[in-house]
């Protein structure tokens, strides 16, 4: 009697916290909502030190806080949702901590293709950006197969940034505009005009097979942006609660875009003027 009365009260109190989430959701969007979030994960490794819990713990929690918050932005009408999940430079920590994280991700990347069902009636695409030949080999072939799987989904975005850093990301992009460029030359003297313009060099980013941030969002207080879409974030609204990453909750993303709200169009002038 007493787990059925507890039942009852959790499926109430889920009920409730859904439909206060819908309206808060409803009255939000009567603004202008964001196209694009950003997220840098920060704080992992801290969590866990903060509760005492053995080590890749944090790392877990974390995953459990991105689920959440990528259910908040694809409920509130977010399209492009990006996750800064694995730097370059992370590649210089401890073997066995870069052995674990891989190991992780591998295990998350199985068990959403367990979801494909789910995934596609939802319409999101995932998409893992960077050096992916960096990737420790069983994460490389399940990052490929999940990208394959939802290749056809239009609806909304998951892009996972993954041996990337924006230093590696931009060299890379000249290099390939220029050899573009070189290419169509065929011989010919170029006109005078610039070799290699902006637009040759978005083409070939990493990102820029999507809209640039809206927001940027970095937990813990930490103000730095880590070598994280340097190019893409010139007008976008940086955010940074001080909230581990495993402590990111709905507040925290409703507060982002309200923030957005009322610089709207503060930065829609900037991005006109660019």
């Amino acid at each position: 009697e007493e787990e059925k009365r507890s039942g009852v009260v959790s499926r109430f109190l889920g009920e409730l916290n859904i439909t206060v989430r819908r309206f808060l959701f409803r009255v939000m969007s009567s603004g202008p909502i964001p196209q694009h979030i950003a997220f840098i994960m920060d704080g992992n490794r801290r969590f866990a030190k903060k509760w005492k819990l053995e080590e890749g713990a944090g790392h877990k929690a974390g995953f459990l806080a991105l689920m959440s918050l990528l259910k908040y932005c694809y409920e509130m009408g977010v399209k492009y949702v990006t996750v800064y999940a694995f730097s370059l430079d992370n590649f210089n920590r401890r073997p066995d901590e870069v052995q674990y994280v891989m190991d992780l991700m591998h295990e998350k990347i199985e068990g959403f293709m367990k979801e494909l069902d789910m995934v596609n009636r939802y319409g999101i695409r995932v998409l893992f950006i960077g050096d992916l030949n960096r990737l420790y080999a069983p994460v490389r072939v399940a990052a490929e197969k999940a990208m394959e799987a939802t290749a056809k989904n239009t609806k909304t975005y998951l892009l996972v940034c993954v041996a990337y850093t924006s230093s590696h990301e931009i060299p890379r992009a000249v290099y390939e505009a220029c050899q573009e460029r070189s290419g169509r030359k065929d011989g010919k003297e170029e006109e005078e005009e610039e070799l290699i313009k902006v637009v040759d060099l978005e083409k070939k980013m990493y990102m820029g097979v999507v809209p640039d941030p809206d927001i940027l969002v970095r937990s813990s207080g930490e103000t730095r942006l880590s070598n994280f879409l340097l190019w893409q974030t010139s007008n976008s609204l940086l955010y940074s609660p001080k909230a581990l990453w495993p402590e990111m909750g709905l507040r925290h993303v409703v507060w982002a875009i309200l923030k957005y709200q009322k610089n709207y169009h503060y930065f829609e002038k900037k991005k006109k003027q660019a």
